[in-house]
């Protein structure tokens, strides 16, 4: 068994490669082989956001506060509210942040698949963000 209290891990800031805008990351769950989950609580300051991605077994999303966005490959731009769970099934190409005007909190819950909880592509451009949700 293992406990970690809150400050032992320091929050971080998330890739440029991967992200758009000021987005923060704070580790919470990084399970040792043979487990695969992984954690972590991704705060989008207003129109942050991630690049287009995948995971190899699907991602869940549940969100903590604030007001958010996210969509699917070819899908409408759905948005997203504090107790909204969203899951993303493996291979799915799909995006997800905060609103233009309001940041946005989630945990983001993956599994790893030999070391990788993701496959990164082209960043999410101003005007497929900017796109009415529907």
């Amino acid at each position: 068994m293992k406990i970690t209290s809150p400050g032992e891990i320091p929050t971080r800031p998330a890739p440029a490669d991967y992200f758009t805008g000021t987005v923060w990351q704070d580790p919470l769950v990084q399970t040792p082989a043979p487990a695969r989950l992984q954690v972590v609580r991704v705060a989008f300051d207003p129109g942050a956001r991630t690049a287009w991605h995948t995971h190899p077994f699907g991602q869940t999303l549940y969100v903590l506060s604030g007001f958010g966005r996210v969509q699917s490959e070819g899908g409408p731009i759905r948005e997203i509210r504090p107790g909204d769970v969203v899951w993303i099934p493996p291979g799915e190409k799909h995006w997800h942040g905060a609103s233009p005007n309001n940041g946005m909190v989630h945990l983001a819950m993956q599994e790893m698949d030999n070391g990788s909880a993701a496959v990164w592509m082209e960043k999410v451009t101003d005007a497929q963000y900017g796109a009415a949700p529907g």
